[in-house]
């Protein structure tokens, strides 16, 4: 029986050669591009909250842009929103979307946090 020979070389090759497999983010996988850039902006300081329910499988989501924050300061944001509404949601590309109807939630709480927000769409 040949004995194999544990390595620090073996856990450092299985890291480097490790590589997504499955995601549910549409598109392709590029590593190197930094997701958390939002895709627009809005340079008026209004804060846009609006409800969307197209290419979601027919769920809601109201999504919030316009934010000043960026990175991490956004994901915390979006954690303390997340939990005041009681529901789920994510930071995509610089937009925070939370699960289900939290139109008027979300108004109100950006108001009280100081922030000029509105409703977008419909």
């Amino acid at each position: 029986m040949s004995k194999r020979r544990n390595t620090s070389n073996d856990s450092d090759s299985r890291s480097e050669s490790s590589r997504l497999v499955y995601t549910t983010d549409g598109g392709r996988i590029d590593p190197e591009k930094n997701n958390d850039e939002p895709v627009s902006t809005y340079t008026d300081g209004v804060v846009r909250v609006r409800r969307e329910v197209k290419g979601r499988g027919g769920k809601t989501v109201t999504t919030v842009t316009g934010l000043p924050q960026t990175g991490n300061d956004l994901k915390a944001y979006a954690k303390q929103l997340k939990q005041y509404c009681g529901t789920g949601g994510a930071v995509k590309q610089g937009v925070i979307e939370i699960q289900g109807d939290q139109v008027e939630k979300l108004l109100q709480r950006l108001t009280k946090d100081g922030y000029q927000a509105k409703q977008a769409g419909g």
